[in-house]
């Protein structure tokens, strides 16, 4: 489906696929629709990945395993650490300037990840590399129109800061633009409803890809290593984490800064963040010690 939704934007040249398996005959459908951008298709054999990444302004990585029967959390969290990690190598090798966005779970473990594996090829820029958290800022917006009665969910705004999975997300239902009224009976189930839901990532493509080609006053939340960004490292001092997701600011060179929403947070979001800042935690030493310990790639 995001492969269908990039083929049919128009703010797309060229689309190249690259997947282990069926690549060839998603590329055959996807080229008799009628769009701008040409499309090809690539598997890993015959230097595959390098003909696919060759030239790429943006890189989407959506790559992975769902959890299979038998599976242990730790043995899906290594497969996709390990595609993630392949595929960022690929894009150090051949496209190191590409924004880099990351849809792949954990994302609160793959972008560190992709970031540890960036800077041991020496072409790490925290401004190109995202992680999309798009859909949660989605779904919130969707649950409160049902509460509200607002007929088009995209005209409140609602923050969503930290993580990408569990009790990392915390919805800022406070900071909502226009304000809603939100019974107390109704915020904890909405809290709790918003978290387990996330897909949704080829509207923070498009947002980069505009921002690339020079519009402006375009904000969306993205995971991203705060330390590298405008206004980050104030956040990233509070937060105690450098990984985080807050509304970022994009430009022609990605992202250009992070929007500090921690200042009016209420004490429910407040023991909210908490919990996030822990989760974060682990995940982002998780994803970090994942790279340490692998073999050098070559």
């Amino acid at each position: 489906p995001l492969s269908l939704l990039l083929k049919a934007s128009p703010l797309i040249d060229e689309l190249s696929l690259f997947d282990v398996v069926g690549t060839p005959g998603v590329t055959a459908d996807l080229s008799h629709i009628s769009s701008v951008a040409k499309v090809s298709g690539y598997l890993k054999e015959n230097d595959g990945l390098k003909k696919a990444l060759t030239g790429a302004d943006v890189v989407v990585i959506p790559a992975g395993v769902p959890r299979k029967p038998g599976m242990t959390r730790d043995d899906l969290f290594n497969i996709n650490a390990g595609i993630v990690r392949d595929l960022i190598t690929g894009v150090a090798e051949t496209s190191p300037k590409a924004f880099i966005l990351i849809i792949s779970n954990p994302v609160n473990s793959t972008v560190p990840i992709a970031a540890e594996v960036l800077k041991q090829a020496g072409v790490f820029d925290p401004k190109r590399l995202f992680g999309v958290t798009t859909l949660d800022v989605v779904r919130a917006e969707t649950f409160v129109q049902e509460i509200t009665g607002e007929k088009d969910p995209s005209k409140t705004v609602i923050p969503v800061i930290g993580g990408h999975s569990g009790e990392t997300i915390v919805p800022l239902f406070s900071q909502a633009k226009p304000a809603v009224n939100i019974p107390a009976d109704k915020l904890g189930p909405l809290v709790h409803r918003e978290k387990i839901n996330v897909h949704s990532y080829d509207t923070f493509t498009e947002s980069v890809m505009k921002a690339v080609k020079g519009q402006k006053g375009i904000v969306e939340p993205s995971y991203v290593y705060l330390p590298g960004i405008s206004g980050g490292e104030a956040i990233a001092k509070e937060t105690g984490v450098d990984f985080f997701s807050v509304p970022i600011e994009f430009g022609s060179s990605g992202a250009e800064k992070a929007h500090n929403v921690l200042t009016s947070v209420s004490p429910e979001e407040k023991e909210l963040l908490e919990a996030a800042k822990t989760g974060l935690k682990g995940s982002i030493d998780k994803g970090v010690a994942f790279v340490a310990k692998s073999p050098e790639q070559k």
